[in-house]
């Protein structure tokens, strides 16, 4: 499809009477007191928009942009598996709601390589669209994997009402700043996984434990902080834990593992264990699992697990705080 991308992106370069500002190297428009994105590119598999993929939408962007992308996803469900390149930051990707406009794959093979969705660039925007690995879920008879659903490596990446379906490893959480907002993550088996840090705010973690064999409980949070001085880790604040089944809160990925559950509303289907160390037992000290001021059924503490860990108060303000993961104004230019 004939899409006049290259002549836009010059035309940026002579425009004339149009305001733009910059920020920590960024371009966009302000228009009054709002923050707009500079350019906008529309997907529609109908072949009304620009781009019938959203790979193909992607691919337009040029290497290195400097200038705030919208790339705008019709509603549908669109075979294919997407990737943001390290090289092309600044892009917005909005589709039409969460459960109208679906990504969805089934790889499996290993890993790095099964991800549906794969965020790799720094500064990304994702808002109202899923990404589901399709190979375990719907949950169906086919062995159980690891599928992951979407993988997010680049720093200062927000999702606004975005959903992510998977069994196990479906959201791979890997590496850099992240704030996820009014998202549903989806899966039974080390579901929210990774090394980043992220902050999860009025999301809904559905487990589906149920699709495991009977007796065998899963795992929301698999984190990976490697030592005690890396400033990554997992905080759910005003969440909503829920499903079917059963599982523990988290199991450590790395022996410096850090996850905190806050005002959350937790159902009855966690173990009253609430954590696991597995193979990881005899670094219980290092491992920071903590819980605060939550409620619902699955919330006492009574019979945690002793190696949990008591926070001072000073600390969970910190972690709960968006300034865990911003403490240079990114999000808030990021609200588009």
């Amino acid at each position: 499809m004939v899409f006049g991308w290259c002549c836009s992106v010059c035309l940026l370069f002579v425009l004339v009477g149009l305001r733009v500002e910059e920020a920590n190297a960024q371009f966009y428009r302000k228009v009054g007191t709002k923050h707009l994105p500079y350019w906008s590119i529309v997907v529609d598999q109908s072949g009304h928009g620009n781009f019938t993929t959203i790979q193909s939408a992607i691919d337009s962007v040029p290497s290195h942009n400097m200038y705030w992308v919208s790339i705008k996803v019709k509603a549908g469900t669109y075979r294919e598996k997407v990737k943001i390149p390290y090289d092309k930051p600044y892009i917005i990707l909005k589709g039409e709601g969460k459960r109208r406009t679906f990504v969805e794959w089934d790889d499996h093979d290993n890993t790095s390589q099964s991800p549906t969705f794969a965020a790799m660039a720094d500064n990304i925007v994702v808002k109202s669209m899923s990404f589901r690995n399709s190979y375990n879920n719907p949950i169906n008879s086919k062995a159980k994997v690891p599928a992951v659903a979407a993988m997010v490596s680049g720093d200062k990446s927000y999702f606004f009402r975005v959903g992510f379906f998977g069994l196990q490893d479906t959201l791979w959480d890997d590496t850099g700043r992240h704030y996820y907002n009014l998202c549903t993550i989806q899966g039974a088996i080390d579901f929210i996984f990774g090394a980043a840090q992220s902050l999860f705010e009025r999301c809904s973690i559905s487990v589906i434990g149920g699709a495991l064999d009977p007796g065998s409980p899963g795992f929301i949070t698999a984190q990976g902080r490697t030592n005690s001085e890396d400033g990554n880790g997992f905080v759910f604040k005003d969440c909503h834990v829920f499903g079917n089944g059963s599982t523990y809160l988290g199991r450590p990925w790395r022996n410096h593992a850090r996850v905190l559950f806050y005002k959350t509303n937790i159902s009855n289907i966690v173990q009253p264990s609430g954590w696991n160390a597995g193979k990881f037992d005899p670094y219980q000290g290092g491992i920071t699992f903590a819980e605060y001021g939550n409620f619902g059924p699955g919330s006492d503490t009574s019979e945690r697990v002793s190696w949990s860990k008591k926070l001072d108060l000073e600390t969970i303000e910190n972690m709960t705080s968006t300034k865990f993961i911003d403490t240079d104004g990114w999000l808030h230019k990021q609200l588009f």
